[in-house]
């Protein structure tokens, strides 16, 4: 595995760390007036997802993983856990449903999901950018209301709350942004 140093962490990397994989949550590059410069680094446990804040100076090393991403498909939810499924291999896993968060109701059945291993064990899951959702609930369309951004409520066929543009209307089909849960566009 590759070392870098202390001054090159980004948010986003994964980290072998006291024995523990951790992906960079957070880093802010401190310069104090007296010492040397180093970076202060929020991270997340990948396992057991406790936070840990740790300070690097620029000399020192820390391993960084690569995960190896592969496809999968989601086939259904049982106890808690997410089944997912190799397409190649037919090979079945298992990931826990707290895994996606607040992203969870976005995952639909069938969905193709990236899944992040190391060593042949499953870390991490990240779902399609863009999502098509079914707006099943939002007040009706007024006529010349064309307030530049003006948003009004809508609910989503899975239950999730997000501002839509006051042209969308009941039984609309679109397109929602699953890293900002916004909405994107009409699909």
């Amino acid at each position: 595995m590759p070392k870098i140093n202390g001054n090159e962490i980004r948010p986003g990397n994964i980290l072998e760390h006291d024995g523990g994989l951790w992906v960079a949550v957070k880093v802010d590059h401190v310069k104090p007036g007296k010492g040397g410069a180093f970076a202060q680094v929020e991270m997340k446990n990948l396992r057991s997802g406790s936070k840990l804040n740790e300070r690097f100076r620029s000399a020192d090393k820390v391993e960084r993983v690569r995960l190896e991403q592969k496809d999968q498909q989601f086939l259904y939810e049982t106890d808690g856990m997410l089944v997912f499924m190799d397409t190649d291999t037919y090979e079945q896993i298992e990931l826990p449903a707290d895994l996606l968060g607040e992203r969870r109701p976005f995952l639909q059945d069938g969905m193709t999901v990236v899944i992040e291993y190391h060593e042949e064990e499953a870390l991490n899951a990240t779902l399609p950018q863009k999502v098509t959702c079914t707006v099943t609930e939002t007040e009706p369309v007024v006529k010349g209301q064309t307030a530049a951004n003006s948003y009004k409520p809508a609910i989503l066929d899975n239950g999730v709350r997000i501002m839509v543009p006051p042209f969308i209307a009941q039984d609309e089909k679109i397109i929602v942004n699953t890293e900002s849960m916004e909405y994107s566009e009409r699909a």
